[in-house]
């Protein structure tokens, strides 16, 4: 037998509801226990005190002491020769158990007690001196405390309250993870659903949004590798059929069979580093100054450079195969545009690092920015070998930079060309 639920909408309620009832079963026991031992005991010897003084005036014979007495505690005392009760008293009753003890103490004779349950009704009988059976009368309340139902009342009030209370929210919890698990489900077979908002708590909406963000990303994915199929038996198609009607023709050299070559030896590369923009590396501690020296001079050494780099720069922990990637796809882009100069300029904080490439060059119209950073968009137009390239190296840098969790932005430059500026989280 299965004893905890499989759902999360009981197993919720259970956590909740276990450990109210146990802390409440031990604050019973522990507490209230001791608190009605002790009022009932104080209750029987009260009692049992007054029924003492009451037997020792009938020992006397001051029956209208007694009278006066009983008048005044509530109790009715009634002098019998004979009574009919039951066989069985309840002297070892829960109720009236430590009053025949104290009873027994005081007067060093037994007494008989009977509980009327349903009139709530206490009779003790006691053997006078002269043969004669005394009954005292009175409520059963002057023995029992009723504390203890009430508590019990209030005890399990109080846990129905607070399972009608908590229930509509872990209902409301709940369908907000099932239209999670639901959307999901269909995200994974390539649907979409229509009017999907996080809702729910802030780690549930933060789950849904996680959840979103993975499909866009898997959309992009998945559209991203068409294109670069497209794109792969586009670009490769021109310079194949170059090279075969140059060979059929008979005027085919070598230099451009070698040209046609690089050409697509380039393109090639290019979409593998675009394909292995995402593989897994190994994060180690990182200062970004050193690695944008080297990539400035490397890619640009006809440009004037100028470094706005910090002495003692942030350190923090990134893959720096990626990082060095995406860096130099974005300086080669500037250095290639650029007529005169480059402005490389890193600003840390406690939190990111922001690093800006600059150049002079010819820039990026506002409405084409975007495109700038989708892959295999070629803003010049241009298919030749001079100026045209795989639009790759901007889309291969976002990628890198997103996967630290960083962000990559395209502004207009005060040298006049383009400004790329990256925020890389610390």
């Amino acid at each position: 037998m299965r004893l905890i639920p499989r759902s999360f909408l009981w197993r919720t309620i259970l956590m909740v509801l276990v450990p109210l009832v146990l802390a409440e079963l031990i604050v019973a026991n522990a507490f209230f226990g001791n608190h009605w031992r002790r009022v009932h005991n104080t209750l029987a010897r009260t009692l049992s005190g007054e029924i003492t003084t009451m037997m020792h005036f009938l020992d006397k014979g001051d029956d209208n002491s007694v009278k006066t007495l009983a008048r005044d505690i509530g109790i009715n005392v009634t002098i019998n020769s004979q009574l009919n009760r039951p066989a069985k008293n309840d002297n070892k009753s829960r109720e009236a158990g430590q009053l025949a003890k104290d009873l027994q103490a005081s007067l060093q004779q037994p007494a008989q007690i009977y509980v009327d349950r349903a009139k709530r009704l206490l009779f003790v009988d006691i053997p006078t001196k002269d043969g004669k059976i005394a009954t005292f009368g009175t409520s059963m309340y002057r023995i029992y405390s009723t504390s203890t139902e009430v508590f019990l009342i209030w005890l399990i009030g109080s846990i129905l309250i607070v399972s009608v209370l908590i229930t509509p929210f872990v209902i409301f919890h709940t369908r907000s993870i099932r239209r999670i698990a639901k959307a999901a489900n269909k995200f994974g077979r390539g649907m979409d659903v229509p009017g999907f908002q996080p809702s729910g708590s802030a780690e549930i909406r933060e789950a849904a949004t996680a959840m979103i963000t993975m499909k866009e990303r898997l959309n992009r994915y998945n559209k991203t590798r068409t294109d670069m199929l497209n794109a792969v038996g586009h670009d490769l198609k021109t310079p194949l059929t170059r090279m075969r009607l140059a060979i059929e023709t008979d005027s085919a050299s070598k230099e451009d069979l070698l040209h046609n070559i690089d050409r697509m030896s380039e393109m090639i590369n290019g979409y593998l580093a675009f394909a292995r923009g995402e593989m897994p590396e190994i994060e180690q501690a990182t200062e970004l100054p050193a690695m944008l020296t080297r990539i400035a001079r490397d890619a640009a050494p006809d440009k004037k450079i100028i470094l706005d780099l910090p002495e003692n720069p942030v350190q923090f922990y990134a893959r720096p195969s990626s990082l060095t990637s995406a860096f130099t796809n974005i300086i080669e882009n500037a250095a290639r545009y650029a007529k005169k100069q480059i402005k490389i300029t890193e600003r840390d904080t406690e939190d990111s690092v922001t690093v800006t490439i600059e150049d002079d060059g010819i820039g990026i119209p506002d409405d084409k920015k975007a495109l700038a950073l989708q892959p295999f968009v070629r803003l010049d137009e241009s298919r030749n070998e001079s100026t045209g390239s795989t639009g790759l190296g901007l889309s291969i840098a976002q990628t890198a930079i997103e996967n630290h969790g960083g962000q990559i932005f395209l502004e207009n430059s005060e040298l006049g060309g383009l400004k790329v500026r990256i925020t890389l989280p610390v």
